[in-house]
């Protein structure tokens, strides 16, 4: 062996010896086209893995293999579907999936129990599976810039859900279930087809405090004349207020007032 393919597999061991005692494996921008299969070796070493912006197309099925995996993050990738496999990724808290191809999520994605974080805008999805209902500690899930017209009514059983960001879809209404998501405290649904929203909404989710509807059939006057009204607006002042105290930096978009239509 030539000193150079010396060094070279002198960097890779060290480089796998490094991923086994931290954990964690980042192949940013590594322009893989497939997954590395000295990954999938790792097994039960892997607690987060990134392979942002590459050009996996696939995942493979022996993904089941990185049961100790707490983060996966693919985002900027030209993945088209996940693997059934993914079921058995127990110990999963946040999947990244931003900026793909994938056309749907297998059913399987309701046996991640214990995920946190979804987040799977600019993708080409049609709808999600009913099985999200058992993501029962799921406080943020981010499917913006999407495909689809409805979000599933078993959404409603997300007890844990804090976030829901869904912009840039063809979601003309939304399941009257989101009265459940009593912990829900920002809604998102710019640029969609919004003509009704379910009456009780600001009534039921009493933490909510952001709820942004730019761009849609939805008018001012109907979110006003709604119950709770009054209640929802005062929360969204008083957050707004504590912006103001904390010197919050403001961005180029200024400060977040918490309603928009």
């Amino acid at each position: 062996m030539g000193s150079s393919e010396s060094k070279a597999a002198d960097s890779k061991a060290n480089r796998i010896a490094r991923w086994r005692s931290t954990g964690i494996v980042s192949l940013r921008e590594a322009k893989l086209k497939t997954f590395p299969d000295e990954v999938l070796d790792l097994d039960k070493s892997v607690r987060t893995l990134d392979l942002t912006q590459n050009k996996l197309v696939e995942i493979p099925m022996e993904i089941s293999k990185l049961v100790n995996m707490q983060r996966l993050i693919l985002a900027s990738n030209h993945i088209e579907q996940l693997p059934s496999t993914m079921g058995n990724l127990q110990s999963l808290k946040a999947m990244i999936l931003d900026g793909n191809r994938i056309t749907s999520l297998p059913d399987e994605l309701g046996e991640l129990l214990k995920l946190e974080k979804l987040s799977i805008s600019g993708n080409k999805l049609m709808s999600l599976p009913n099985t999200i209902g058992s993501l029962r500690d799921l406080s943020l899930l981010n499917v913006s810039n999407n495909k689809l017209k409805y979000l599933p009514e078993s959404i409603g059983i997300c007890s844990a859900l804090e976030e829901l960001q869904a912009n840039d879809n063809l979601i003309e209404e939304l399941p009257a279930s989101v009265c459940n998501l009593v912990q829900l405290k920002s809604l998102s649904l710019n640029n969609n087809k919004v003509n009704q929203i379910p009456p009780n909404i600001l009534k039921d989710c009493k933490a909510l405090q952001n709820f942004s509807l730019h761009d849609n059939p939805i008018s001012m006057s109907q979110f006003q004349q709604m119950d709770g009204f009054e209640e929802f607006e005062a929360r969204r002042k008083k957050k707004f207020d504590k912006q103001l105290d904390s010197n919050v930096m403001i961005g180029s978009k200024g400060l977040d007032e918490g309603v928009d239509l």
